[in-house]
């Protein structure tokens, strides 16, 4: 049986790591392997100085601790992510080491829990008459696996979302393909106080359109060829209670938006072939990539449905965009596809730096693809930034330029962009995730 101190060691928020007095690794709890990317089996038995020459680690706190027998806190980078670590020596009764405990926390974590203890005290002042299902900012909810929000402007987005789940009104979000919208829904839907009802999503654009109609409003018995002999509830009937996200609200038939804004008007809705309305209790959220007030002027969209759709609209940013997000949306993603195919693959130090210098066209979704791309097809653990699609597919370099002249480039591209932010080599080797000496040794290389 679990015991209480294991209870509490599994169950911490913080990163927990337990080493020996050489440094191999002994224990790590769950959110330890959340916030490093280390799993369980990865972890134990391996030693600092291999992690330190496999670029996993910026530098060692353990080592510190070995030597020196005494507390050490330090910010480092482990795998491509800046980390704030705390470190404990447990000496023995002869003031031998025996082991070194650390304490994780993710900075940016660090950096998001002032906003979230003042707008969950905001919130709670403004609701006081409410008893929603959560908090009123439900921190595990907010900052679930899914949703990155390091960069002010996604802040905002996340912000926004948990003030108003908290209240039927129709939301639009509004933002490019991939930027994220159905995560951003979904994070309203679980904060809200329907949270334990339905969530249906439907595409406008992927279902044809002489079916949509039935699968929106269904139909009675009979209402047509093939129809099902008892009849069919459409999905606003299914969803009673929760949460229906029309996706590509802007691929919606005209028709079709007369009832949905009757739908929106009279919260009922009367199947195909039916006689008698039915009442339903759902909130509407819609999103679409299009600019739906240049479809109205068009006549391809209502403008009073555009109304009632458009009470809160949230616009989420391209990734392009937010640059903040990128470090922890790519270990987000490494590490999810990782878990699905059983691999443990990594980052090579300064691949995430690579990533900052790419324009996102097809924002999150791109990311996703190409990750797994990589992970799917990389012959060796540690994934190169000379497979990134984009150096490797470079368009405007001659044929005659090679891989090694253009890793070249990029490379001291980022030591001087690093060098005129941070002023000191110490910092950069952090940052980069190699050692001040390779740092001076690429400086002198480059002339910088």
């Amino acid at each position: 049986m679990e015991s209480i101190y294991e209870k509490a060691f599994q169950h911490n928020f913080d990163g927990i790591c337990v080493f020996d007095h050489e440094g191999k690794g002994l224990a790590i709890n769950q959110a330890g392997q959340r916030i490093t990317g280390f799993t369980k089996e990865k972890f134990v038995g391996e030693t600092t100085k291999n992690a330190i020459e496999k670029g996993y680690i910026s530098k060692s706190i353990t080592n510190r601790i070995i030597q020196t027998k005494k507390p050490v806190t330090d910010v480092i980078s482990i795998q491509g992510l800046e980390v704030l670590v705390t470190g404990n020596p447990v000496l023995t009764s002869e003031g031998e080491l025996q082991y070194v405990v650390l304490n994780v926390r993710d900075i940016s974590e660090l950096n998001n829990l002032k906003l979230d203890v003042l707008l969950s005290i905001a919130l709670r002042r403004k609701h006081q008459s409410v008893t929603p299902k959560v908090s009123s900012i439900d921190v595990a909810g907010v900052h679930s696996d899914d949703v990155i929000s390091a960069s002010p402007k996604m802040k905002q987005v996340v912000q926004l979302a948990a003030r108003v789940a908290k209240v039927d009104s129709s939301i639009l979000i509004l933002g490019e393909s991939g930027v994220g919208k159905e995560v951003v829904v979904k994070l309203i839907h679980e904060n809200s106080a329907r949270a334990d009802l339905p969530f249906i999503k439907i595409n406008c654009a992927a279902i044809p359109r002489d079916l949509l109609e039935s699968e929106l409003f269904g139909y009675e018995k009979g209402a047509f060829t093939g129809a099902n002999q008892q009849g069919k509830a459409g999905l606003f009937e299914a969803a009673n209670g929760g949460t229906v996200f029309l996706d590509e609200i802007g691929d919606m038939p005209m028709d079709l938006q007369v009832k949905l804004l009757r739908v929106l008007q009279e919260f009922e809705i009367r199947r195909i072939g039916g006689t008698k309305d039915i009442k339903i209790d759902v909130r509407i959220v819609s999103a679409t990539n299009k600019n739906l007030q240049e479809l109205i002027e068009k006549g391809d969209f209502r403008e009073d449905l555009y109304y009632r759709l458009n009470i809160i609209p949230i616009h989420i940013p391209p990734l392009r965009e937010r640059p903040e997000d990128i470090q922890q949306l790519a270990h987000l993603v490494l590490n999810r596809t990782n878990r699905k195919y059983g691999l443990e693959h990594y980052f090579q130090p300064g691949l995430v730096e690579l990533l900052h210098q790419y324009e996102w066209p097809g924002n999150i979704r791109e990311m996703e693809n190409m990750i797994e791309r990589l992970v799917v097809t990389a012959e060796q653990d540690e994934i190169s930034w000379s497979s990134l699609p984009f150096i490797i597919d470079q368009p405007d370099l001659s044929e005659n330029y090679s891989l090694k002249a253009t890793l070249e480039e990029i490379e001291k591209k980022i030591i001087l962009e690093k060098l005129q932010t941070f002023r000191t080599t110490r910092k950069v080797a952090q940052v980069l995730g190699i050692s001040q000496s390779a740092v001076v040794k690429k400086m002198k290389k480059y002339g910088l």
